[in-house]
């Protein structure tokens, strides 16, 4: 008899098959939307339409922390170890795509890895990817694993599209143990590769450096090397960052890796940010200091991911002291608008969103280098672009 498993959401419980194989999971319909960054403070540079096909990853990693999201299928994968497979989930997103005439670029995938096991069954990343650059809209990708030959087939002809590939370590044993899943070493930074040779432009995140471990100036420059020689020209990092609520179970999964390691990591963490702990700034600021020197003796540029000073009551991103590119990403992704049955970039812009002050792209509310105005756009936000540039050119 199949496994069922028994689903609080909101008032209603629901039930669901668990699928054991390839990777134990469950197969959801979902009317889920499109949307952009999610509120709060945000560093992210560009604009960009998030698309999660996958809730959970057999990836595994040890400090992931979407296992402290608390959204019923993030628990589901936490507590039981299932991942959501949202079916047609293509198709869905197709919809959408056409019921806008303005278009960031798709983001495959701010919590859960796209290419992770189950996509080899499902193909849902590879779909949503076609149906992206069917349009013409760029589409970018952030991964541990090996990338199918489909997909850099599909995306190697958009302009404005690229991939990010994601190592903390050269060492395959280590990496092994920090997660369960994902390609090896050898692997990941040969799927990186053969993206570039294609002409698919290509991005290293060190992401996360963890303090005692994978922190060396050593590593750190091996890492960036490695990327050099397989097609990357812009770095993005991060030191680990744990939520809080999850700091013991983390830090005890760190214990057998080196005496006295955990005993460095709760020192190291003394520093809260709504509601996650934080590498002192005085660490953090070390170790970007080294990465970016690194990379400026390389020529390449080099940028972060949501890392933060606590100023008074506030913070301050990171970025404006350390990145070397007008993007955090390092990717110069201008907004697109339709043209057609395709879409065409709307203005020779940078794409930098957050810090823009003159919207050549049509759209006011995306130059929020103005004020501190709203920064978390949905679906609504680009219909709404949409009824106003379509009546400007009415």
């Amino acid at each position: 008899m199949a496994r069922t498993v028994s689903l609080a959401m909101g008032k209603q419980t629901r039930e669901f098959e668990v699928i054991e194989k390839p990777y134990p999971h469950i197969l959801v319909s979902s009317r889920k939307e499109l949307h952009g960054w999610w509120k709060g403070k945000r560093e992210c540079t560009g604009e960009r339409m998030l698309v999660n096909p996958y809730n959970g990853c057999s990836v595994g990693c040890i400090y992931c922390y979407a296992r402290a999201l608390p959204a019923a299928y993030f628990r589901l994968f936490n507590e039981q170890g299932l991942v959501t497979v949202f079916k047609d989930f293509d198709q869905m997103v197709s919809e959408q795509l056409d019921s806008i005439s303005v278009a960031s670029c798709g983001y495959l995938s701010p919590v859960c890895d796209p290419f992770q096991e189950l996509e080899a069954s499902y193909r849902l990343s590879e779909r949503i990817v076609g149906e992206f650059v069917r349009r013409n809209i760029p589409v970018e990708f952030i991964t541990k694993c090996t990338v199918p030959g489909e997909v850099i087939s599909l995306m190697k002809g958009q302009r404005h599209s690229f991939g990010q590939f994601s190592a903390s370590t050269m060492s395959e044993d280590l990496r092994g143990r920090l997660m369960a899943g994902g390609a090896t070493v050898d692997e990941l930074f040969e799927s990186m590769a053969a993206c570039a040779e294609e002409g698919l432009p290509v991005v290293l995140r060190i992401d996360p450096v963890i303090p005692h471990l994978t922190d060396s100036r050593q590593e750190l420059k091996a890492l960036i090397e490695r990327g050099v020689e397989s097609g990357a020209r812009h770095i993005v990092s991060s030191v680990m960052d744990i939520p809080a609520r999850m700091a013991k179970e983390v830090f005890a999964k760190f214990r057998g890796f080196g005496v006295g390691l955990v005993y460095d990591l709760e020192r190291t963490y003394c520093e809260s940010i709504d509601g996650c702990l934080h590498a002192g700034i005085d660490y953090r600021r070390r170790i970007f200091d080294i990465l970016r020197n690194l990379c400026e003796a390389k020529r390449i540029t080099f940028g972060l991911c949501m890392e933060y000073e606590k100023v008074g009551d506030g913070v301050v991103g990171l970025n404006r002291e350390f990145m070397s590119s007008v993007n955090c990403e390092g990717m110069d992704v201008p907004l697109y608008v339709r043209d057609g049955e395709r879409f065409a970039p709307a203005a020779d812009c940078s794409g930098a969103c957050l810090t823009c002050v003159d919207a050549r792209c049509g759209v006011d509310d995306l130059a929020m280098g103005r004020d501190k105005g709203k920064k978390d756009f949905n679906l609504r936000d680009y219909r709404r672009w949409s009824r106003d540039l379509e009546g400007r050119d009415g």
